[in-house]
């Protein structure tokens, strides 16, 4: 036969059951449920299989319960020790809150936009380092919570108060034609006008997170345009390519969508 396990006796058979039983750690109360078995005569090798566990590390578990008792099954893990890990940062709180705050505003007007190198630089200058890399500067980027992104063009003709106004006006003025028109479907469709060509190449800035910036942009095009209808409610939208833009053009184009989105007596558009 099998030799059985030394067990010391800290706590009777039915007190390891009630423990395993009642424990809400899944560590602890693995462990309980090994030395259970055990008390009851079972081997350590088929307590460790019957339990899941590795057979060495359920003699470690056994070997440790014998000379501490209860608390030699304890979860370590639940309370880890804090300990510093890694070099001093570069930063203390106070400075990056003072970095945040400089980050609102360009470097300077000759230098442009926030880059990794100027962060580096401006990170040399608050601390008195005489060294800095330019990807710790990178680092604290991320960690004011800005991202590596793409600006939205936005033409140096727009007038954002303007459309503000037209957005919080649009709900209403369809609402007046539903009301003024009860037999009829209205339908909002959105046009615009684009001429293909050329285009600036908009390069990655720092911006931050949940936000995207914007680039001023003059655009310049060869002589092809885009007449394009979008439904917001459902996305549907239609497509017409035309040489030039003009009364005569449009027309045909009011025309071609008027059938193609299926415009009639009982169904208009806005």
């Amino acid at each position: 036969m099998p030799r059985k396990a030394n067990l010391v006796k800290h706590h009777s058979s039915e007190e390891l059951k009630k423990k395993y039983l009642q424990s809400k750690d899944l560590v602890e109360s693995r462990r309980w449920h090994l030395l259970w078995k055990i008390s009851l005569g079972w081997t350590i090798k088929n307590s460790a299989i019957a339990v899941g566990i590795n057979y060495d590390y359920a003699q470690e578990i056994v070997k440790k319960y014998n000379k501490l008792g209860e608390k030699a099954l304890e979860n370590g893990h639940k309370n880890p020790k804090k300990r510093s890990r890694g070099k001093k940062p570069l930063l203390t709180k106070e400075q990056i809150e003072k970095l945040k705050q400089e980050l609102e505003s360009l470097p300077s007007p000759e230098d442009g936009i926030w880059t990794g190198p100027k962060v580096a630089r401006w990170i040399e200058k608050e601390t008195g380092r005489k060294k800095v890399w330019n990807q710790r500067g990178w680092d604290y980027l991320k960690k004011c919570r800005y991202s590596w992104q793409t600006p939205r063009p936005t033409h140096k003709k727009g007038d954002k108060l303007e459309q503000e106004i037209f957005k919080a006006n649009l709900p209403l003025v369809v609402k007046k034609l539903e009301q003024e028109n009860p037999n009829v479907q209205v339908d909002t469709w959105f046009f615009d006008e684009h001429r293909v060509g050329l285009k600036p190449i908009l390069k990655k800035v720092w911006s931050k997170v949940g936000t995207r910036p914007e680039a001023i942009v003059s655009h310049s095009y060869e002589w092809l345009y885009v007449y394009g209808f979008v439904k917001p409610r459902t996305g549907e939208n239609l497509w017409y390519l035309i040489p030039r833009v003009n009364t005569k053009w449009l027309n045909v184009v009011y025309k071609n969508f008027a059938i193609d989105a299926g415009i009639s007596e009982k169904k208009r558009f806005c």
